[in-house]
């Protein structure tokens, strides 16, 4: 019954877990690294999607946010970052907001702010999760690049010609301007792999795509 109810209302399953265990039961979801042999076929699939969406980025993280593999196409996107936001283990939202990572070359900072802002409150009000919430507050408390950062839960979303957010990333190429997808394993009975997240960005013109065609071709 406990699954049942679980299922309906969409529990992830490391609380799934944690609800059978409260209720005297052992867990019934299996947790590997992604490293471990039975995670290999997993394993491959990721490294697959991520090869096949080149020369646009793409990139697997987990339920933090931390960093599990990148195609080849996201390493000229972070030239200039401190390599202490580089150093193992990333977080791809502090690399993302803070002043010595790619805050500075974000042209609608302002607006992506508040994008991954709002994605990550919304992850916290389901999780309830403290990593999260720890993380939260170190990002609203960055400065916003020429300003004090703004209070509050985050800015109102504006959307890219009423469709979706962009990430306008200035480069020495021009100015590149994405949109993202996430794609997650949805029959994942294993509780690593049903929190890996692959964050795929597309091209939202032209120019772009041509740009990292001519930038995976230099690799």
């Amino acid at each position: 019954m406990l699954l049942h109810l679980a299922e309906r209302m969409d529990i992830p399953l490391r609380d799934r877990n944690a609800l059978l265990a409260a209720a005297g039961f052992a867990p019934v979801f299996s947790e590997h690294r992604l490293g471990d042999p039975e995670m290999q076929a997993a394993r491959r699939a990721v490294d697959l999607v991520l090869t096949g969406h080149e020369p646009h980025p793409a990139l697997a993280v987990d339920r933090h946010w931390t960093l599990v593999a990148a195609n080849r196409a996201v390493a000229p996107l972070l030239t200039g970052a401190s390599p202490d936001l580089l150093r193992p283990p990333v977080n791809v939202l502090r690399l993302s907001l803070h002043p010595s990572g790619l805050a500075p070359r974000i042209e609608n900072f302002a607006q992506w702010r508040a994008h991954i802002l709002h994605r990550l409150i919304r992850q916290i009000d389901v999780s309830a999760d403290p990593v999260l919430a720890a993380l939260f507050g170190e990002l609203k408390g960055y400065p916003m690049p020429g300003g004090p950062a703004p209070h509050g839960r985050g800015e109102p979303l504006s959307s890219h010609d009423g469709v979706v957010v962009p990430l306008r990333l200035r480069t020495d190429a021009g100015t590149l301007c994405f949109f993202s997808t996430t794609t997650v394993f949805g029959t994942a009975v294993d509780v690593t792999l049903s929190e890996l997240a692959i964050e795929a960005f597309f091209p939202a013109d032209l120019a772009t795509a041509e740009i990292m065609r001519q930038a995976l071709a230099r690799l």
